[in-house]
């Protein structure tokens, strides 16, 4: 009796990775939470940590069904390129280490990518869900670390303004972190009718974006809803993002006279805010219909009065002045000593951690950095113009993987998540130095992962590929 095509989703529906958390896939949330807690993952000790967990993910997946790359090999390929010409500069310019840790991170990339291709959607479905907590709670981190001005939560900023870093203790790296799980959160369903889980969530996510004060994150999260609404559709979209928006400009307002270096915390008026903010997040999702609008209207109007009576020192007009401007003379200098550093080497780069970013500030002092404030413009600073050529490679290698999974088996609004959360990384980057942080490309990972073809490719889906159901 032959079996036809449409009766074979053997693998879909009786599969155990499809009913279970693998080992495997727990391992990576192990990876995930252990970069998170060490700073992200930027020191060493935290950086072999994340990269063991990985590997063992890796291992726990070989005695499972047959072993293959498929219609993912784009992206190892790209990553041995990239990887391998990272670590041929380094035998000429030295600063083997550092070359070795960007192999490795590009070497975990495909390990997760080899992973997530053997787990089905519900597994996968189940990994985002923790994903999206453990950054709601990193976000909890980077709140009060503004609200009680708690200095392994915060940091700062030019001596003018604590800025919530979390965990992660660098405020543009949470930024990106959160905007990108936020984007996920906003796109996954709840996971009963109208369980408060998912909203709280995602309300809990833009707090933590508000509380970083991170100018590209906000325009990484603008981008990552646009392209969000283009694969889930803008009604859904705005539905789920507008009530968290909303509640969490409300709590960022309550943070607003924390910021200032020369203010005093807040800690009450930050609660308040929270508070009201979760009404307003929260309440149209969960009130009676004829209170809903008298309830959130009536939460924003008082928030609004106190806000402006403890604003009126002053301090917003110092928060205004300090991250609302498009000019800042570190990123600047840090931009022309690339630029000098570029002409230099063009083909080649300075290698993998040997270049040093030097310039003369405004006031007459020298000013060095280890890093630009743009990933692709370090890549061409490192690696030169073949590092960055290979750099674009593997992001072609990713949106190719991407398309070709865009008629497999994915739980509603999994896929759009995780493509919308890619997107806002790749914007951040270039404004930020992020992939030094192992959390990060670890992040990414795993929301292509997510979005990426299953062992057996699948079968073609009848929703919507974006529909957040």
């Amino acid at each position: 009796m032959t079996v036809s095509g449409a009766t074979r989703p053997a693998l879909r529906a009786t599969d155990p990775t499809d009913d279970t958390m693998p080992v495997a896939v727990l391992g990576l949330v192990a990876a995930f939470t252990a970069a998170v807690v060490a700073q992200g993952g930027y020191y060493l000790p935290g950086r072999l940590l994340v990269i063991l967990l990985v590997a063992a993910s890796l291992v726990a997946t070989l005695p499972g069904r047959p072993w293959s790359v498929g219609d993912l090999w784009p992206v190892p390929a790209a990553c041995a390129a990239l990887g391998g010409w990272a670590l041929i500069r380094a035998a000429f310019a030295g600063g083997y280490p550092a070359a070795a840790g960007e192999a490795a991170t590009l070497g975990c990339l495909v390990a997760v990518l080899l992973v997530l291709r053997r787990t089905g959607w519900r597994a996968r479905e189940r990994l985002a869900g923790l994903l999206v907590g453990i950054g709601a709670l990193v976000a909890v981190t980077v709140w009060l670390g503004v609200a009680w001005r708690l200095r392994r939560l915060a940091v700062l900023v030019d001596q003018q303004l604590w800025r919530g870093g979390g965990t992660l203790t660098y405020p543009n790296a949470a930024a990106a972190l959160l905007v990108s799980l936020a984007l996920l959160a906003i796109a996954l369903p709840a996971a009963t009718p109208r369980a408060p889980g998912r909203p709280a969530t995602r309300y809990l996510l833009l707090v933590g974006v508000g509380a970083t004060l991170s100018r590209a994150g906000l325009l990484a999260l603008a981008i990552g809803l646009v392209v969000l609404a283009v694969l889930a559709g803008p009604g859904q979209t705005v539905r789920r993002a507008a009530g968290p928006l909303i509640g969490a400009a409300v709590a960022t307002g309550a943070l607003a006279p924390s910021f200032p270096v020369r203010a005093q915390p807040h800690p009450a008026l930050a609660v308040a805010g929270l508070l009201a903010g979760a009404a307003v997040a929260l309440g149209p999702e969960y009130l009676p219909r004829r209170v809903r609008a008298a309830a959130t209207g009536g939460v924003l109007v008082l928030a609004g009065v106190v806000l402006w009576t403890r604003l009126g020192t002053g301090a917003a007009h110092n928060i205004l002045r300090s991250r609302w401007s498009v000019t800042s003379s570190g990123r600047s200098g840090a931009l022309h000593a690339a630029l000098r550093l570029i002409a230099d080497r063009p083909l080649t780069g300075t290698g993998v951690g040997q270049a040093r970013f030097v310039w003369v500030a405004p006031d007459g002092t020298a000013q060095i950095a280890l890093y630009a404030h743009d990933e692709y413009l370090q890549t061409l600073v490192d690696l030169g113009a073949i590092g960055l050529a290979l750099l674009l490679a593997l992001l072609a290698a990713m949106a190719v993987t991407l398309y070709r999974a865009r008629g497999c088996d994915h739980r509603p609004g999994v896929r759009a998540g995780a493509i919308a959360a890619l997107a806002a990384l790749a914007a951040h980057s270039g404004f930020d130095f992020l992939w030094h942080l192992a959390v990060l490309p670890l992040a990414a990972a795993l929301f292509l992962g997510l979005a990426a073809s299953a062992t057996g490719g699948g079968t073609p889906i009848d929703h919507h590929e974006g529909e957040m159901a």
